[in-house]
């Protein structure tokens, strides 16, 4: 593998890392469900528009950002319920 190819992984496994952490930034998803899950999705387009991912992955991301979505709406009404 080439120096540029390496990179080009890189880079790839860079931010797909970084879209990984915001997905499991759970402190971020109860403070604003709906703008983190708006920018889970807007950062999962990105990477299919710039060719990072292909459209079963980016399938799969905007899954994993509508659980999550899911998971705060329902954790934040459980809050509601206890009080």
């Amino acid at each position: 593998m080439n120096r540029e190819s390496a990179g080009t992984v890189t880079a790839e496994s860079s931010a797909i890392a970084q879209w990984q952490v915001m997905l499991r930034d759970e402190v971020a998803l109860l403070a604003m469900p709906g703008a983190h899950h708006k920018a889970l999705l807007r950062q999962a387009y990105a990477l299919h528009r710039d060719q990072l991912i292909d459209a079963d992955h980016l399938s799969d991301m905007l899954e994993l950002a509508d659980a999550a979505l899911a998971f705060a709406v329902e954790s934040l009404l459980d809050l509601d319920s206890d009080e």
